[in-house]
């Protein structure tokens, strides 16, 4: 088994789930991955990572929508020094995942026909988040992933 691991920072321009599948994908594919498990962590406390449906853009909407649903602005939080955002952008998080793991055969994340790989980023304003990608299982030989 071998392993390969990485950085992929991701710009945010705010509120918004951020389809993430092909960028995962070129880093794979550059890495010379073959069978094995890709696993994806977000280094932030109110950003997450999702697999969700990648067809109709109002499932995004609508998910966002229940999230803050679920966590308005407005509740009376305690937790307000980095502004209204934050306290619901923390429990978002909390319901969501900070971390994925995907199988990869072929050199491919194995997501079924309609799923995606989301960041979604539940703050307000843009931010900078980093993504940990670390694929462990095997390799393309050297001839293969040049090809």
């Amino acid at each position: 088994m071998q392993q390969h691991i990485e950085i992929l920072t991701i710009a945010t321009p705010g509120r918004a789930m951020l389809d993430i599948s092909r960028r995962v994908a070129e880093q794979l594919r550059s890495a010379g991955a073959k069978d094995g498990l890709v696993t994806l962590f977000v280094r932030h406390t109110s950003a997450s990572l999702i697999i969700q449906e990648n067809a109709d853009p109002d499932v995004r909407h609508d998910l966002l929508l229940a999230l803050d649903r679920l966590a308005p602005e407005d509740a009376g939080y305690v937790h307000t020094i980095e502004g209204p955002d934050d306290m619901p952008a923390h429990i978002k998080a909390a319901l969501t995942a900070t971390s994925l793991a995907i199988p990869v055969m072929d050199g491919r994340m194995v997501l079924g026909t309609w799923q995606g790989v989301y960041l979604v980023e539940h703050r307000a304003r843009p931010h900078s988040r980093e993504i940990v990608l670390h694929f462990a299982g095997s390799l393309l030989a050297s001839t293969e992933a040049q090809a």
